[in-house]
């Protein structure tokens, strides 16, 4: 069922909300993606938990006019849909740049029971700046976002067995985007220090990661207090798109480690 939610400065958040259980598990998709990102896991985890598959304001079906891209008003995007579905147990699953948005909603949202990070925060002591990332990605992308979807972010998004619809899918909805909206909205991940969120974060968090770059352990638990991981083998940054059937056993092993 397709629903929304209201944030903090009043954009219109979308959701839908299917399947049973007394634990909600919220969805939330990386930079320029949407809640369809979740497709396969709605059809596998339905029958055991809650699902929410959510858009980020500036994503999908929400609402894109807002004034100020921060992490809190992303932080407040996602407590926006746990309050809507008044949920005593959720698990926030986070992908790319909503890994770091789901630390910094946990903190406002009290029934968040743990946290799943997909392909994201490897490193926590590992971190742009804004002005790095205006000169490493920022400058391809206003001066032709095109070249930079299609040449430039392959060599870090994919791998060689990155299934070629996959590929094509993501660049398509990537290209939907103008190059300054895109900016905008991956721009708030480089203007935080999320060591200091990491920090504050009580409940367990557990990693489904690629092999395609290193994952620290050490580092993380620097921060986070109860951190471990699992790595899916040979797939590229989006793993449940890449190989479901296989992400979503994992996810299942770590789900049921949760509970």
């Amino acid at each position: 069922m397709e629903k929304y939610a209201i944030s903090s400065d009043s954009q219109k958040i979308h959701y839908t909300e299917s399947g049973n259980g007394n634990t909600s598990v919220i969805f939330i998709h990386g930079w320029l993606g949407n809640a369809e990102w979740w497709a396969d896991q709605q059809d596998f985890f339905q029958d055991q938990y809650h699902i929410i598959q959510m858009d980020l304001a500036g994503h999908g079906k929400s609402q894109s006019s807002r004034q100020e891209w921060t992490s809190s008003r992303y932080a407040d995007d996602i407590k926006a849909v746990a309050d809507a579905i008044h949920s005593k147990e959720i698990i926030l699953a986070g992908h790319s740049m909503s890994g770091a948005y789901a630390l910094e909603a946990a903190l406002k949202i009290p029934n968040v029971k743990a946290i799943i990070l997909i392909d994201t925060l490897k490193n926590i002591d590992e971190s742009f700046t804004e002005r790095q990332a205006e000169e490493l990605m920022f400058v391809h992308y206003r001066q032709d976002f095109k070249n930079a979807v299609e040449n430039i972010l392959p060599q870090y998004l994919f791998v060689e067995k990155t299934p070629p619809n996959v590929k094509e899918r993501l660049q398509q909805e990537f290209l939907q985007n103008s190059p300054e909206m895109a900016i905008n909205l991956l721009k708030p991940l480089y203007k935080t220090d999320f060591r200091q969120i990491a920090e504050h974060i009580n409940v367990p968090v557990i990693a489904i990661n690629s092999d395609a770059s290193p994952t620290h352990l050490e580092n993380n638990r620097k921060y986070l207090k109860n951190y471990e991981y699992v790595t899916i083998t040979e797939t590229g940054h989006y793993p449940m798109l890449e190989k479901p059937e296989e992400f979503n056993t994992t996810l299942d092993k770590v789900l049921k480690k949760l509970a």
